[in-house]
């Protein structure tokens, strides 16, 4: 069976998210080895797809599984499915995924990009827990929960340069919410390209620290949508490998792009 690592939101090699992508030729295995092939990936989401019949809602089922659970949704790993899917010959066109959360469209752009459709997160006005300053590394201006879909906490941060200097403890963060936190602050200098910036921290399913995070994004697009009277923004996830995510909030959907280059082709013998 053919196993690809794609790197999602980046134009280059050994940026952006790594993501495992497996195109399987018949319905889901049991979850017991869809999650053993997680663990040996050790990336932050492994995406398994299968071909769905001419007549079902969607072309491809798709699961994402990091190396600890199952997560209802992802975007770095449906870009890199979406990837693959393209590059390989196997889809053509806009392709509809079914998954956990609903029928999810991506679409290829002419720049050879890809736009993602996901539902945006319903933002709810939080109270910032006590001791959240402390394992995070620095005190958060205001707190939102983001919803089922996605299940974080989101802070934003006095600054861009606070939140690329975090260095919080990552075991603590695990008690403020269902997935984790993600931390945001308004770009310094918007002529770099980017209008705001962020950090994710995922604990409660195996992940310090997520590279770049589309699922993210569907809550971050609204939250500085509304504060810079823009629908259409770019965000800079400032992790280590870092990457760019262009967002567009159209109501209740929110439009990713980015694009993704495969790293890794190999066989998976197990």
């Amino acid at each position: 069976m053919r196993i690809r690592i794609v790197d999602a939101f980046t134009d280059r090699p050994f940026a952006g998210n790594p993501a495992g992508v497996l195109l399987l030729d018949a319905a889901f295995p049991a979850d017991d080895w869809l999650q053993k092939v997680a663990q040996e990936v050790n990336h932050a989401e492994t995406a398994f797809a299968h071909r769905l019949s001419e007549d079902a809602a969607a072309d491809w089922a798709l699961r994402w599984f990091t190396p600890a659970a199952e997560v209802a949704m992802c975007g770095h790993a449906t870009l890199a499915t979406a990837h693959v899917l393209h590059s390989t010959g196997a889809h053509e066109g806009p392709v509809r995924f079914a998954t956990r959360s609903g029928v999810l469209v991506a679409t290829p752009r002419e720049d050879g990009s890809f736009t993602l459709d996901f539902p945006t997160a319903p933002l709810t006005t939080a109270e910032i827990p006590d001791g959240v300053a402390e394992a995070l590394g620095a005190e958060p201006l205001v707190a939102f929960d983001t919803g089922p879909n996605v299940g974080d906490l989101l802070l934003e941060l006095a600054d861009e340069k606070t939140v690329r200097a975090l260095t919080p403890d990552h075991r603590s963060l695990g008690a403020f919410s269902e997935r984790g936190i993600i931390a945001t602050a308004r770009a310094e200098d918007p002529s770099r390209g980017y209008d705001f910036v962020s950090r994710c921290f995922f604990p409660n399913i195996g992940i310090d620290e997520d590279p770049v995070t589309g699922s993210a994004h569907t809550a971050l697009a609204p939250f500085w949508s509304k504060r810079l009277r823009r629908h259409d923004l770019t965000g800079l996830q400032a992790s280590p490998r870092s990457g760019l995510v262009r967002t567009e909030v159209r109501g209740d959907r929110t439009l990713l792009s980015g694009r993704a280059v495969t790293v890794i082709d190999g066989e998976l013998l197990a």
